[in-house]
């Protein structure tokens, strides 16, 4: 591809007519225009008011004479009368120079150096490939953080859930993953993320090393519904354009809470009944349409694994948006704050953990390590308390005196974050089981 192909598609991108509407109501932040019924379908974009300070919409109904629009800023501003413009789809161009670049849900550069558009725009909203003819999850990944080599692998097209409250250390495991996971191109979706934060995580998180094979799709906590929305969906969009070639991706989303929150906020202003904690019925069908992009490719293509962050209020994972994410990944990892606050990173409750890439993604004697080691931990959790207290003697149960042993052990290695592979992991894995006298 040369400069002139990338010319001549910003020259093919510039629409040569516009079918143009005018506003006829005003009511509670919904646009009513006539004279596009005919043209436009939901999840189209329009632009209202003059030419130079018109807003940006987009269609949430269509009926025979009018549709219903949502603007990125409310309807501040507009007055009746004024022109609405069609702009269709709101499709994305990717290319492979985005990568190392931060962009808006739009498309548009956010890091203040031009953007090359590709060659071929696609739909932000894609059905996922058909089902029959995907593959299965792929070969166990190496992350550089042993529990995930360990008891949480994650697998080729694996899609994983990351349940964490604020502070419990989300971000950082992001990066570590983004920087040590197996995969030729990173996409960040960043969804509602605090506008002084999404530096920090660039520059100081991502670092220069992470940015090299990452595009960052980013809109923040203070821009509309409609554009935080937009980001998860501009985010599969971009992986599914280098997955398309043949790339292995590695898509990170954080965090479907937001995205979620986004869509409840479009969905109730377009008129649909609140049900679940105030949770519009479409929200999981939502959720599901994105989470479904993800995952293994069809054949010649890559595949796509995702990360999709999930922001549960007081651990609580029976919460809406964190029951609906869990039936539809392969595995959730919970950060807890309690191992947080006693400085162990990353702060994963293993016990609360799960991967669906195992058994299949372990050998059998690794399974068996695995399972000796779960058995004593949760040995250990049942009799924690009492043993804190001081009130369990020693040799009353000799499994339970194995589980004390092998905790301080246990824990250390969860926190171990050396590179090396999963056989590494696995071999250190069993030497502690062997010190604790778990097994010969």
């Amino acid at each position: 591809m040369n400069g002139l192909d990338h010319l001549k598609a910003e020259i093919d991108a510039i629409p040569r007519i516009s079918r143009i509407g005018r506003i006829v109501r005003l009511d509670r932040g919904l646009v009513s225009v006539n004279g596009l019924s005919d043209i436009a379908s939901p999840g189209d974009l329009v632009e209202l008011g003059p030419r130079g300070s018109a807003l940006l919409g987009e269609v949430l109904g269509v009926d025979a004479a009018e549709i219903a629009v949502m603007t990125d800023v409310g309807g501040d501003g507009l007055t009746l009368g004024q022109p609405v413009v069609h702009r269709g789809g709101g499709e994305v161009a990717p290319d492979s120079s985005w990568i190392g670049r931060v962009i808006d849900p739009f498309g548009e550069p956010l890091d203040g150096r031009p953007l090359l558009r590709g060659l071929e725009p696609l739909p932000v909203r894609r059905p996922p490939p058909n089902a029959h003819d995907r593959r299965a999850m792929g070969q166990r990944l190496e992350t550089g953080l042993a529990v995930f080599n360990s008891f949480l692998p994650i697998a080729r097209g694996q899609r994983i859930g990351l349940f964490a409250g604020a502070g419990v250390g989300k971000s950082t495991l992001l990066g570590r993953l983004t920087r040590g996971i197996e995969a030729d191109v990173v996409v960040i979706s960043l969804i509602g993320e605090r506008g002084r934060e999404l530096r920090e995580f660039i520059d100081r998180i991502l670092g220069p090393a992470g940015m090299e094979r990452t595009v960052v799709v980013a809109a923040t906590s203070d821009q509309p519904a409609l554009v935080r929305r937009r980001c998860g969906w501009t985010a599969a969009a971009v992986a599914e354009y280098f997955r398309d070639q043949g790339r292995q991706v590695l898509l990170l989303a954080d965090s479907l809470t937001r995205f979620a929150e986004a869509h409840r906020e479009i969905a109730l202003a377009a008129g649909e009944t609140a049900s679940l904690r105030g949770y519009p019925p479409s929200t999981a069908a939502m959720i599901a349409g994105l989470c479904e992009r993800a995952g293994p490719g069809e054949r010649f293509h890559g595949d796509i694994t995702a990360i999709f962050t999930v922001l549960v209020a007081g651990s609580d994972m029976d919460e809406p948006v964190a029951d609906m994410v869990r039936g539809v990944l392969d595995g959730h990892v919970v950060l807890d704050r309690r191992i947080a606050e006693r400085g162990r990173f990353p702060a994963v409750d293993l016990l609360r953990s799960v991967s669906r890439a195992l058994p299949d993604a372990a050998s059998e004697e690794e399974n068996a390590l695995l399972a000796r080691a779960r058995a004593l931990l949760g040995h250990y959790e049942k009799a924690e308390l009492m043993v804190q207290a001081g009130l369990y003697t020693a040799g009353s149960d000799p499994e339970l005196d194995i589980a004390i042993r092998l905790w301080p052990l246990l824990d250390a290695f969860l926190a171990e974050s050396e590179p090396g592979s999963a056989p590494d992991s696995f071999a250190r894995l069993a030497e502690i089981l062997r010190l604790a006298g778990a097994i010969t």
